[in-house]
């Protein structure tokens, strides 16, 4: 079984391709999804995947995400092997969506004007995930 759940905001726009030979759609873009911790040094983590959508959702996400709404996906696990044109292997995982919940609503155009969307909760975020938590935040 090979089945993927999580919930997380867009790090960057959606980015929709056309594949040249069949005409299928496809979207990728990148999530974050918070860790229910804090370190020591009170840094929040997050988690960062990469996410592939095709056909008809490609479509839908790519017209209606942005960067900071939060989605939820379901999907599988994928991994992509290749050698780069120096000769090096290189290894890719990604997640193939099979479902896209929008947990944010609205039209890209429309964001930030309704509700938390648009919101910069990941804003400063460090691509593995550190920011700066205020005491008021703090669970202790």
């Amino acid at each position: 079984m090979n089945t993927v759940i999580l919930i997380g905001r867009l790090i960057r726009d959606p980015e929709l391709r056309y594949i040249a030979s069949t005409g299928d759609a496809v979207t990728r873009f990148a999530m974050a999804v918070d860790r229910p911790f804090a370190k020591k040094d009170d840094k929040v983590t997050a988690d960062f995947f990469n996410i592939v959508v095709w056909g008809k959702r490609a479509e839908t996400c790519a017209n209606y995400l942005a960067k900071g709404r939060m989605v939820a996906v379901r999907g599988r696990l994928q991994n992509n092997n290749y050698t780069d044109k120096d000769g090096t292997k290189r290894y890719n995982v990604e997640i193939i969506a099979e479902e896209v919940k929008f947990i944010d609503y609205g039209d890209k155009k429309q964001q930030g004007s309704q509700g938390n969307q648009g919101s910069n909760d990941f804003e400063g975020m460090d691509e593995e995930g550190y920011r700066a938590v205020n005491d008021d935040d703090a669970p202790f």
